[in-house]
């Protein structure tokens, strides 16, 4: 896969994991999409790296998406975590 399809994947795994953990984040919109990019690379990284599953070439592999939207709710939990819900 390349940068442009990770991106796409990010976006979506940042959605999802949105769906997933709904609430007010403190960055909106553009900070949780910004969440599922990074997390869809952190989460691809974790995967290859110490779960021994190289990451596929392939954009529908199923544990490609799980760990791009698992290392999206680790960010999005971590974020809410660090900023805590400062649009109250």
């Amino acid at each position: 896969m390349g940068i442009i399809a990770w991106i796409i994947l990010g976006l979506l795994a940042g959605a999802i994991a949105k769906f997933l953990l709904p609430g007010r984040d403190p960055g909106g919109l553009l900070g949780t999409t910004a969440i599922g990019i990074v997390g869809a690379f952190v989460g691809g990284w974790i995967s290859s790296r110490w779960l021994g599953h190289p990451i596929s070439k392939h954009f529908f592999d199923g544990a490609t998406w799980v760990a791009a939207i698992g290392g999206s709710l680790v960010l999005l939990i971590a974020y809410r975590l660090v900023f805590g819900n400062s649009r109250d």
